[in-house]
């Protein structure tokens, strides 16, 4: 608790939040619940991709993180080339302007330190070495807080995220994979630790045992082109995924199954569309979820799941239903390795609907055996993120006093 005297603690959250990916916004939601109920008299708001969708759903002031709209669209035309150059030097003072009003900035989970979808090294990589950069100039704490990472072929964003990764005051990492890449990259790790996914903290629906017949398979689907390193390639592996994932799932109806379409973010909609579409059968229906919570509600009403989405994966197996990852990134490998189910991994790139069914059979002869298995990982999980946030309390909220002045003196 502050007294009269001392200033509440002044707390920024930061990322592409509310723009339309529920794993990012899901990983938000953590964090806010351990403010709320560890650092209540926190004063909080956000410096993120959604502004208006954060105020809204969150309670928080949020105030968008580039000060040019079109900057993740491809600018063609001189005007708009100009536009995002120009927005570089003004989000370069916007964000300092930002960090200098707060005690502590924390970067929620995200895959903030990989490069494993497309990504250009002016657009998110930039954006968080200004904060991390301007963080250490002005004496505020950044903390990167169980983020994803991944080592880096382009020279100029693995030049921006291994110089974040170092100016930041804090990190910890959501699997081995990340915080070796880190390392591999020039980082030193020495005293960064890992844990489960921010996203195994939020509350977890009621599991649905199944009784009597075969009942509803949730399949995950993603706007997925291949990495960052794919682009010559990404109309083909987009092409390969989508005509696999709509052969297997022709598959289950032809077996009488119901199946229901998950995303994980706005980009995902064409996909459920021509999943519709090549699939017309009434057997298959398109959820509309709007959060992680959301997600975990479908996943726990299903017999079954698979999924491609990172966070589709964390919902499905947070919820206690077997699942089988169409795995995109070593990320998904190691996660299903961490929850006891590596053996049912499955390439995103080269998605045969032919394997694809048997290892989806193969998972649900040992369903309930995986349940059991699920319900116990589960609460190792539970158990390290509560260990993650009494370690970011010691980082980041000193018992002293949070004043300004203090702050810059430290």
């Amino acid at each position: 608790m502050t007294t009269a005297d001392e200033a509440p603690v002044r707390v920024g959250v930061f990322g592409l939040l509310g723009s339309g990916n529920l794993g990012n916004d899901g990983s938000l939601e953590a964090v806010l619940g351990y403010l709320r109920a560890e650092h209540p008299e926190a004063v909080v708001d956000a410096l993120c991709g959604g502004p208006e969708v954060v105020a809204a759903r969150y309670g928080i002031p949020a105030t968008r993180l580039h000060w040019y709209r079109g900057e993740y669209r491809t600018a063609s035309r001189a005007g708009a080339i100009a536009a995002k150059g120009l927005g570089k030097l003004v989000d370069a003072a916007r964000t300092a302007a930002w960090v200098r009003r707060h005690d502590v900035v924390i970067v929620p989970g995200m895959g903030v330190l990989e490069a494993t979808l497309p990504l250009r090294p002016w657009g998110f990589p930039y954006a968080l070495f200004l904060l991390c950069a301007t963080g250490r100039l002005f004496g505020t704490r950044v903390a990167l807080v169980g983020v994803g990472a991944a080592e880096i072929r382009n020279r100029s964003t693995r030049a921006l995220v291994r110089r974040s990764a170092r100016l930041a005051a804090y990190r910890s990492y959501r699997d081995t994979l990340s915080r070796d890449a880190m390392r591999a990259m020039g980082v030193d790790t020495a005293r960064d630790e890992v844990y489960p996914d921010l996203a195994f903290a939020l509350p977890t629906p009621p599991a649905n045992v199944p009784s009597g017949p075969p009942g509803q398979v949730c399949v995950g689907v993603m706007a997925f082109h291949g990495g960052d390193d794919d682009r010559a390639r990404a109309d083909e592996i987009h092409r390969r995924y989508l005509d696999g994932t709509i052969r297997f799932v022709s598959a289950l109806v032809e077996d009488g199954r119901p199946v229901r379409l998950l995303t994980g973010d706005d980009c995902d909609a064409p996909v459920v569309a021509a999943i519709l579409d090549a699939v017309d059968s009434p057997l298959v229906t398109a959820a509309e979820a709007a959060s992680l919570a959301d997600l975990m509600k479908e996943t726990a009403a299903a017999d079954t799941v698979v999924a491609t989405r990172y966070h589709n994966l964390i919902c499905a197996l947070k919820s206690g239903t077997p699942t089988l990852a169409l795995s995109y990134a070593a990320k998904s490998d190691a996660l299903m390795a961490q929850m006891g189910l590596a053996a049912y991994c499955h390439p995103a790139r080269e998605v045969d609907a032919d394997r694809l069914l048997e290892q989806f059979r193969a998972l649900e002869r040992r369903s309930a055996e995986l349940r059991r298995t699920l319900t116990e990982r589960n609460l190792v999980a539970a158990r390290r993120l509560e260990h993650q946030f009494t370690a970011l309390t010691a980082a980041l909220f000193p018992a002293t006093d949070h004043t300004h002045a203090l702050r810059e003196a430290s």
